[in-house]
């Protein structure tokens, strides 16, 4: 009996044991199985290429308005970068080797440069971080790489940090922190997922994050914590961090907050807008935008918001590169000594036009171009010279568009302060009067200007006003409109019938009554909301195509009928008033794709990017066989017959 039970008892352990290992077993398969779907989850895909130089039409530039915005040493040379590309000089005096935004780079502008040794990468690298392009990696030898996640959010990069691990921080626009550890891509934590990340800091045990509009986030030990308004900060909005032994510094639009030990321990430079930040040595440096360089010291015990601003160069930017602090005034890069003094490394390039921002091309009967920034007034450009005149006051600010009045003999500009009007044979480009609310319109803002019979249109976002010899006479949603806020005219010179796009649909005004309106609900217009219309002549029947905001482009006939295009890109938002007719292509400046090319003799559509400065094709003009293209990093022209 007993060696029965012990033989029992035995049997019974032998099956507990193997019980216990195949549970175990099978635990430790779903618990790598349950790790693989969480990797699998946060990781991202990407490419990793080595950037192909473009190859298409050959763009020229029109003006000079390169200035650097970002520099850092790497293998004893000096890189600056910006909006149009990188200049690579071996000393200050040689001339640079230069890699263009759009041909040897990606179309996007590079916001930032660091140094890093990446895991398992054999050297270190110059890594840039662009807006919408991804990451470039920049080595000794060789074209630069391009790091570029599928997720079109994720590669709009605005910060970076590089860990003594060799993982890598990036920041995004919208999608939050992303850790790159030289083979994944990846979230770096669920918490920092889908946020708008504006600045990094730290090292691997202490993440500082800056946010657009949630204050500063903390990761430590794997804990989230926050600091806002409420725990010390000036204000909500992260402009800027500085990690340093005396703490981390966030700048802020209202002022700078010391943070010591996790906590606000006192706030600097109140009211700075501290854009850009930099420790050296017992001073704080704030540069700002519109109140020079604030250096404050850093052994006061004054919790008071006194700073100085020293006398010298107007710095607008600093930037930490190793021991080296620079600075950029007007273009021209400094470095600040030890002892305070900033001394010219590299003088401002030659800049013909004020901006790169173009927001509305046109031109004058004498050839001049005029140039409409997004928020820097216009410059005339004489293409003979290259010389540019600069206009820019309370209403000249933010361009929306830019015609020339054959009747009047003016240039109109169409801005968010009022219409302004232009003698088109002037020299010197002088207002000769400014049109508001108060002189009838039905709003300051005017986004668009067109001639009918009736007069001149003029959109506004409460309507189109119509200058009459009577006076002014404003349409409004009241008279029929589809929507008052309208952002886009055309009109038919041989007839009174023109067409407002709007937020709404498309509405046909004829002798200053609205006749129909167009919309999801009763025709193929593939989104209400009309961004641009360009007329269509040359045909039996004039047609008008329309560019939308999500729907690309599409034809509308005579009598009222929507065709949807074949475009290359059905979804493209086309940009307000980027609509270009040449008796032989149609061509449509979009936010994100390039640009849109219609050849109207084939009927077939095109879609061009490289060679492009930028996707974001904002403002397109034609003369002499050449067609302008305005982007959001600059202007390129090209003959017409390479589009073919």
């Amino acid at each position: 009996m007993r060696k029965t039970a012990l033989g029992l008892s035995a049997a019974l352990a032998l099956a507990v044991l193997a019980f216990t290992c195949i549970a175990l077993r099978r635990f430790d398969l779903t618990l790598r199985a349950a790790r693989s779907q969480i990797s699998r989850e946060s990781s991202l895909a990407f490419t990793l290429e080595p950037v192909v130089a473009a190859s298409g039409p050959s763009f020229e530039p029109v003006g000079a308005a390169g200035i650097p915005t970002t520099a850092a040493v790497f293998a004893g040379k000096l890189y600056l970068a910006g909006p149009s590309g990188v200049a690579i000089y071996e000393s200050p005096v040689a001339a640079p080797h230069r890699l263009r935004t759009g041909i040897e780079l990606p179309p996007a502008p590079i916001l930032a440069l660091t140094v890093a040794h990446l895991r398992g990468h054999a050297s270190p690298e110059l890594l840039g971080i662009t807006r919408g392009a991804g990451l470039l990696l920049f080595d000794a030898h060789g074209p630069p790489w391009q790091l570029l996640p599928a997720t079109p959010e994720a590669r709009d990069v605005t910060a970076i940090l590089p860990l003594s691990s060799g993982d890598l921080l990036l920041g995004t626009r919208h999608a939050g922190v992303l850790l790159f550890d030289g083979t994944r891509l990846r979230w770096f934590s669920p918490a920092l997922a889908h946020i708008d990340v504006t600045a990094l800091a730290g090292n691997e045990a202490d993440v500082w994050v800056g946010t657009r509009d949630h204050g500063l986030l903390h990761w430590h030990g794997g804990q989230l914590g926050l600091l806002n308004a409420e725990a010390g900060l000036p204000d909500d909005t992260i402009l800027s961090l500085a990690d340093s032994p005396r703490g981390v510094f966030a700048g802020t639009p209202l002022g700078v907050a010391q943070i010591v030990n996790g906590r606000v321990s006192r706030q600097l430079g109140r009211g700075l807008f501290a854009q850009s930040l930099a420790v050296q040595r017992n001073s704080l440096l704030v540069a700002t935008v519109d109140q020079g360089l604030a250096t404050i010291p850093l052994d006061g015990r004054s919790q008071a918001a006194a700073f100085h601003a020293p006398s010298g160069p107007d710095v607008t930017t600093i930037i930490a590169s190793g021991d080296a602090v620079f600075g950029f005034s007007r273009g021209s890069l400094l470095r600040r000594s030890e002892t305070g003094a900033w001394q010219t490394v590299l003088a401002a390039p030659t800049q013909t036009v004020a901006d790169s921002d173009v927001a509305a091309l046109g031109f004058s009967p004498d050839g001049r171009l005029w140039i409409g920034y997004f928020d820097r007034g216009l410059d005339v450009l004489d293409l003979a010279s290259g010389r540019a005149q600069h206009v820019e006051d309370d209403h000249l600010f933010c361009i929306n568009r830019i015609v020339a009045d054959p009747a009047r003999h003016t240039m109109d500009v169409a801005t968010a302060n009022g219409l302004v009007l232009f003698d088109t044979y002037a020299a010197a480009p002088v207002p000769r009067q400014v049109l508001t609310r108060r002189d009838g319109l039905a709003a300051d803002q005017v986004t668009d200007v067109a001639f009918s019979a009736d007069g001149t249109m003029l959109a506004t976002p409460s309507g189109v006003t119509v200058l009459t010899p009577s006076g002014a006479e404003s349409l409004s949603s009241f008279q029929g409109l589809a929507n008052d806020h309208v952002y886009a005219l055309a009109a038919d010179p041989g007839s009174s019938r023109s067409l407002a796009g709007t937020l709404a649909g498309v509405s046909v005004v004829d002798h200053l009554n609205v006749a129909s309106s167009l919309s999801l609900r009763n025709s193929s217009l593939p989104r209400n909301w009309i961004t641009a219309i360009a007329r269509l002549g040359g045909t039996a029947q004039p047609a008008w195509f329309v560019g939308t905001y999500g729907g690309s482009v599409v034809e509308l006939d005579a009598a009222g009928h929507v065709t949807r295009l074949d475009t290359p890109t059905p979804t493209a938002i086309i940009n307000p008033n980027a609509l270009l007719v040449t008796p032989e292509h149609v061509l449509a400046g979009t936010l994100d794709r390039g640009l849109l090319v219609y050849n109207r003799a084939t009927q077939h559509w095109a879609q061009i990017t490289a060679g492009l400065p930028s996707l974001n094709v904002t403002a397109l003009a034609a003369r002499s066989g050449e067609i302008y293209i305005g982007t959001a990093d600059g202007i390129v022209r090209l003959p017409e017959q390479a589009l073919e």
